[in-house]
């Protein structure tokens, strides 16, 4: 099958974190955070065939991910039983975005599959519904859901969409995959950063709560940044 002619295909965006501070924890051990989203015009696309069946398959492999692991895989599973449906689908992927580029990649790619199967299969949840339900995923899926640049605090479901002037941004990726679950367990990450009012967001004002903390791990992404 040629999947480019046959298939429509569904958008999935990269985004930049602007900003990222982690401001505590929450009551079930969470962090809490802030956070500036700027999503790009660059990303995956997935198609879907919707399937009588009820199963999920994945028509496209991910190296190095196994299928009950894959977010795409699990969005699509936590829909069907979210509304019990008895419909399944087949999933396509074309795969532009790195692995652990810290861009987004598999929390869009979640995202994408909540949005679209939620019109495919007619179940008729609003965006905040799906939104809470990719919550169940990762805390930046839910951004991805709503689909706009927006400012994010709490674990990421408290969302403030933002208009920001139209810029150019140079993203490098410097060949490394980074673990999210391992910067965020590490313990000298800084925890106790101050919150601030997004209404009066200004970027010299803020940074990246995580960048000490890979660029110690990952030297290669410290020599990027001092290039840039």
């Amino acid at each position: 099958m040629d999947t480019q002619v046959s298939l429509d295909w569904w958008p999935s965006p990269a985004k930049l974190n602007l900003f990222l501070h982690i401001t505590g924890r929450n009551d079930k051990g969470y962090h809490l955070l802030q956070s500036l989203f700027q999503m790009l015009d660059v990303g995956d696309s997935l198609a879907f065939i919707p399937n009588d069946s009820g199963d999920i398959r994945l028509a496209t492999a991910i190296s190095g991910v196994n299928t009950e692991d894959n977010l795409i895989y699990r969005a699509a599973r936590l829909l069907q039983s979210h509304v019990n449906t008895p419909q399944g689908c087949d999933i396509y992927i074309e795969k532009q975005l790195p692995m652990g580029g810290g861009i987004g990649g598999g929390s869009s790619n979640a995202a994408t599959t909540l949005v679209a199967l939620n019109y495919y299969w007619q179940c008729g949840l609003s965006t905040e519904t799906l939104a809470q339900l990719g919550l169940e995923l990762g805390a930046d899926v839910p951004i991805f859901v709503h689909g706009k640049t927006a400012f994010a605090e709490g674990v990421g479901e408290q969302i403030h969409p933002v208009s920001l002037d139209e810029s150019w941004y140079l993203v490098v990726f410097p060949g490394v995959n980074i673990s999210t679950a391992e910067v965020f367990s590490h313990p000298d990450l800084p925890r106790n950063t101050t919150p601030i009012d997004w209404q009066h967001y200004t970027f010299d004002a803020t940074q990246n709560d995580c960048q000490k903390i890979v660029c110690k791990s990952q030297p290669e992404v410290a020599k990027l940044l001092q290039w840039l």
